[in-house]
């Protein structure tokens, strides 16, 4: 799987190419989806430096209408 096949926005996926990425990683490939076709809450578990930041920032960015002077995410951690 590629982070073209997960359904990101074209200027997401540009930033991602121009950082040189190309595979999600495990946790990523499970998580991103869920996010973008649920509007539920979210527990992943994973070792560090298996890309969990990526796992829910990048779907979270892929949601946020940059316009609406509101919140439109919480992130919390310990």
């Amino acid at each position: 799987m590629t982070f073209k096949e997960l359904n990101l926005r074209e200027e997401i996926l540009s930033a991602i190419d121009e950082l040189g990425f190309e595979f999600p990683m495990p946790v990523q490939e499970k998580v991103i989806p869920f996010m973008l076709e649920n509007d539920a809450d979210l527990v992943a578990l994973a070792q560090t430096g298996t890309g969990k930041t990526a796992a829910f920032g990048l779907p979270i960015l892929n949601m946020i209408d940059p316009y609406q002077k509101q919140v439109q995410a919480l992130v919390l951690s310990p």
